[in-house]
């Protein structure tokens, strides 16, 4: 599969008021499955995974997961098995997401909201290992250390395909912003936009995947643009992505890229960025999530369309 994404030019009146030239890494555009981020931290993992002779794989995620998603094909493809251990009741399984995720062999472990926040306890873990020893788990999202080598790799393309000084990337657990921290090694500024209220969370994560002696010190998150919280967003956040999409071409989603995009209009309208600042973005992938909202009625389907992955 494709494992470089390309650099594209992004044009926005905003950009041209402003003098900001913006550009967007199409780590959408790596594979139609397995896009994004999700490909970056499940390389390595899967790597690992079978250079150690597993069976397969254990994680976790809710029932409109794009970690769960993509894991499942990838899995598939790789020739592993897959466990899901899902958020929510088991009548999900036929959802948009899950309904994929099974048919990709996928085996859906079903947990209730109390046992599912347990999923990063030392003890549980050591149960779950001790019940399937074969499998390796892998954290919610993807998000662990073999996960950044293969993050860091879009660092090592970027500088290949231009000279930038800011890049821009959602955060929901982490992991990709410690990855792109890791490789960028001090180069650039680095920021990540929370899309989710948890900003204490979000920063213990990350300085826990790049220890807590790093010396890197050119990133931040910022949490005020998560829009009420994970997957929340209102009408007319999700009108503003949609007329953001018409004008530029690009589709981002509500849920991780389109909060970023929300927050970069924001930060320019605050004159946060200085003239002829060199801004990239990072898609992260996360369209067939679009589907999943489709089904649940949380977005107009007038403005939206999801590729066909069955």
């Amino acid at each position: 599969m494709q494992t470089q994404s390309k650099l594209e030019r992004i044009f926005h009146p905003i950009f041209k008021k402003n003098g900001l030239i913006v550009s967007i890494k199409r780590d959408d555009n790596i594979h139609p499955i397995i896009s994004g981020n999700k490909w970056r931290k499940l390389k390595f993992n899967l790597h690992f995974a079978k250079a150690h002779n597993y069976a397969g794989i254990i994680s976790f995620g809710g029932s409109f997961s794009n970690h769960i998603h993509a894991l499942a094909f990838a899995c598939q493809q790789q020739g592993l098995k897959s466990i899901g251990i899902i958020r929510g009741e088991a009548e999900y399984a036929s959802n948009y997401t899950l309904t994929m995720a099974h048919q990709w062999g996928m085996k859906l472990s079903f947990v209730d909201r109390k046992t599912y926040r347990l999923r990063d306890n030392t003890d549980y873990l050591k149960d779950l290992q001790h019940k399937y020893p074969d499998y390796l788990l892998v954290p919610e999202g993807g998000s662990n250390k073999l996960a950044l080598a293969g993050v860091g790799e879009i660092i090592t393309e970027l500088n290949q395909q231009c000279e930038f000084d800011t890049l821009l990337t959602p955060v929901g657990s982490g992991g990709t912003l410690a990855g792109l921290i890791q490789a960028d090694n001090n180069q650039h500024k680095l920021l990540g936009i929370s899309v989710l209220k948890q900003e204490d969370y979000l920063t213990a994560q990350v300085n826990d995947l790049l220890g807590n002696d790093s010396p890197f010190d050119n990133w931040q998150i910022l949490s005020e643009f998560h829009r009420g919280g994970y997957a929340k967003f209102s009408k007319a956040d999700e009108q503003r992505i949609v007329n953001f999409n018409l004008q530029t071409g690009f589709i981002f989603e509500p849920v991780y890229s389109g909060k970023m995009i929300l927050a970069l209009l924001d930060l320019i309208e605050r004159g946060y960025f200085a003239k002829d600042e060199r801004i990239v973005l990072l898609h992260t992938g996360g369209l067939q999530g679009i589907g999943g909202m489709l089904q649940r009625k949380l977005l107009n389907s007038d403005d939206w369309s999801v590729p066909d992955f069955k």
